[in-house]
């Protein structure tokens, strides 16, 4: 990513990865920030392929699929790489087109991706099985070398997961118990919530801890409940000022590919052909 931006203005470049930065921080806590911080970028940079790429991401995070959808294609157009196929047909899935992101599955492409890839094309695969109601397919498809290996690699816990998860939905419950205890052994991130589908499975309920009964104000809840409200208002409204300070910093408008087809080029004000160096 640095490398491209460096193609930018210097201090164009500055801007745009603080607004990539914000994107990665906010995109699992808050991802309509980081929607938000992508869109900034994307009109400050929209030719950058590793714009593209974040754009898409934080559209996916805020199920936002087609949109994610075309921005994966112009990444994918503009580096040649296909790294990013296995999301893009999980895209597909989020639009209601599981035959697509099957097709997808099979398409060359997957034989260049490497090995975690080709474990995540797999578990795109499996789930537009399980959109089209085909469990016992879902099950074949996640039943692979990867699965049965002892070895823990980085998509273990997530692979084990998906086919306990799959196991349950069909009715196996003894295995799917089995394969969830293997995922949790497997997930030392915490990447899934193996441990609490063990206990549903065993019956174990969680309770919240009450709040002290001594205290007048927290008696109900109220309190506590007012405060942390006002304290996320003021938080969002920090973010927001912060956001459209940033949108006026920037005078450069958004301008996309001739051969992206999910966007119309938008025209070229006298102030930007400037801005840009252009020629009149």
């Amino acid at each position: 990513m640095r490398q491209e931006l460096l193609s930018l203005p210097k201090g164009l470049a500055e801007e745009v990865s603080k607004n990539l930065v914000m994107v990665a921080r906010l995109i699992d806590e808050d991802p309509e920030q980081a929607y938000a911080y992508s869109r900034i970028a994307l009109r400050l940079a929209s030719r950058v392929a590793a714009v593209r790429e974040a754009a898409g991401f934080a559209a996916y995070a805020t199920q936002k699929y087609s949109e994610a959808l075309a921005e994966f294609r112009a990444a994918k157009r503009m580096t040649g790489s296909v790294e990013l196929w296995p999301v893009m047909a999980d895209c597909e899935r989020g639009l209601g087109r599981p035959e697509r992101a099957l097709a997808m599955a099979g398409e060359p492409e997957v034989q260049k991706l490497d090995k975690a890839g080709q474990v995540e094309m797999r578990l795109v695969a499996a789930g537009a099985r399980r959109d089209q109601g085909q469990l016992e397919a879902a099950i074949v498809t996640l039943q692979s070398p990867e699965l049965a290996s002892n070895a823990v690699q980085p998509w273990t816990a997530r692979l084990r997961y998906a086919y306990a998860d799959a196991l349950l939905a069909a009715g196996r419950e003894d295995e799917a118990r089995e394969w969830f205890g293997k995922a949790l052994e497997a997930d030392k991130d915490g990447a899934t919530d193996a441990s609490d589908r063990l206990a549903e499975l065993d019956g174990v309920e969680f309770v919240d801890a009450a709040i002290d009964p001594a205290d007048d104000e927290d008696r109900d809840g109220t309190q506590n409940l007012v405060d942390l409200e006002d304290e996320d208002e003021d938080e969002d409204d920090e973010d927001a000022a912060e956001i459209a300070a940033a949108e006026r910093a920037t005078d450069v408008t958004e301008y996309y590919d001739e051969d992206d087809e999910e966007y119309e080029p938008l025209e070229q004000s006298a102030a930007d052909a400037e801005v840009r160096g252009d020629k009149a």
